[in-house]
């Protein structure tokens, strides 16, 4: 076969069949296509598109470029959720070990910060000790052990997906969802499990902003897994103001811990990430057949809260990654910013929009993030939201604590946040959590969910 014809191709609209996709994609991780041929392929795909059919192949042919793991010897439904990424997003910190002491192994391999949202492996990484590289054998023993594990992508998984996603990230080529979809599906299926949970963030905050765009990938994620024989459900959710109180890596870990230990989630600024973790947790447990109904898992989500039964959870999987359990034990212990400042409101009145993405850039300039690949992320870095959207603010209130080593960027990131905030005499109403539910059955408006 010819790159070039194949390219051709898919540039005049024409779909490819399998072993066209399979010559290409095969060719490409062998090194014999090279990246500027697989750069017009991508940006084909951008401006045509691609099948169902395509995109499930393409999905097959990366996850299969690899190792895949093996969990059937362990006893249960191995269940995962995977999050399109938001500001403030620290659900899978709460909700795997929720999820894990409830009798469901979690297998869970995550990723680092994407643009201005955070990721899972930074937060993580932001407990001392704490190890993400296990190799799959370790990965596998921490599940036996403990029926939870967080790790990173290894070499050995999906290697196709990780070569394209480089490509894909320097030849603006991410935002296109068969390739967005097959990239996520890839590593998820690759990971051992038997059932999937997907939240699809959508609004200001979300790598996914618009609205029909968050669905229409949800819609194909969802297909992608069902496809595979993996029971798969999906959430469109909001991320039009960030999700909790907590934004920066060990700031949300703190907020996490305390969530898990009834200290924050009700009647306060956490309580909309914890009625997400709730609905995520719950679906977890029902499709892992611990619960007969969506509402029946997410009161057991709640119980293993309440009873602290999640909490220890987490502090047996952070101690066998490696972590310092005692500095989850006794938070203040942890060592402190520097540069600490506060934001206060400039007028009274009632929040009426937090601009989420502003939020998340400010936070990388605190260090909280990534400006290039190798810049160090500092885990003091970040800020704790004092007000949220529909909150009543008096002039001279805090509405933002911030933390951050470098005193260079304090009076920036004090214009920025507020600028952030939008202050109105009128309140509005808090936006609502989550959109819509989307299985192989279709798609379900929440409240009729």
């Amino acid at each position: 076969m010819n790159a070039a014809e194949l390219i051709r191709k898919k540039r005049n609209g024409k779909e490819l069949d399998a072993k066209e996709l399979e010559y290409l994609i095969g060719a490409y991780v062998s090194g014999e296509v090279p990246d500027y041929q697989m750069s017009a392929f991508l940006m084909a795909c951008y401006f045509r598109g691609m099948t169902p059919q395509e995109t499930i192949t393409l999905t097959r042919l990366m996850l299969y470029s690899g190792r895949t793991i093996d969990l059937s010897d362990i006893p249960g439904l191995k269940v995962d959720k995977h999050s399109t990424g938001g500001v403030g997003d620290k659900v899978s910190l709460i909700l795997a070990p929720i999820v894990a002491s409830c009798g469901i192994p979690v297998p869970m391999i995550s990723g680092r910060g994407l643009g201005h949202t955070g990721g899972t492996l930074d937060k993580l990484e932001s407990i001392p000790g704490f190890r993400t590289s296990l190799s799959i054998e370790e990965y596998r023993d921490v599940i036996k052990k403990v029926g939870v594990v967080m790790i990173g992508q290894t070499n050995e998984i999906v290697p196709a997906d990780k070569k394209m996603y480089a490509l894909r990230d320097v030849t603006a080529t991410v935002e296109c969802i068969p390739l967005i979809a097959g990239s996520i599906m890839s590593k998820k299926l690759a990971e051992g499990i038997d059932a999937l949970v997907l939240d699809i963030k959508t609004g200001r905050g979300a790598f996914m902003q618009k609205y029909t765009d968050a669905r229409e990938l949800g819609k194909t994620l969802v297909a992608i897994g069902n496809d595979f024989g993996k029971e798969t459900i999906g959430f469109l959710t909001d991320m039009n103001q960030p999700l909790g109180t907590a934004i920066g890596n060990w700031l949300e870990v703190v907020e996490s811990v305390e969530c898990l230990a009834a200290l924050k989630g009700v009647n306060d600024g956490s309580t909309d990430l914890m009625e997400v973790t709730h609905v995520l947790s719950g679906a977890m447990i029902m499709l892992g057949k611990k619960a007969a109904s969506l509402e029946e898992g997410i009161e057991q989500s709640r119980e293993a809260v309440s009873s602290g039964r999640a909490l220890e959870k987490f502090k047996q999987m952070v101690t066998i990654q490696g972590g310092d359990r005692r500095v989850i034990e006794q938070l203040d212990s942890y060592p402190k910013a520097r540069c600490p400042f506060e934001v206060r409101a400039t007028t009274s009145g009632y929040v009426t929009a937090i601009d989420s993405l502003e939020l998340g850039m400010t936070g990388i300039a605190l260090g909280a993030g990534r400006q290039r690949v190798d810049d160090r992320i500092d885990p003091k870095a970040g800020m704790i939201l004092e007000k949220k959207i529909g909150d009543s603010v008096g002039a001279g209130e805090i509405i933002v604590r911030a933390f951050t080593d470098r005193d260079d960027a304090v009076e920036s990131a004090q214009t920025r946040i507020h600028s952030a905030f939008a202050i109105r005499e009128t309140r509005v109403i808090k936006p609502a959590l989550i959109h819509e539910m989307i299985s192989r059955d279709g798609i379900q408006s929440w409240n009729k969910a």
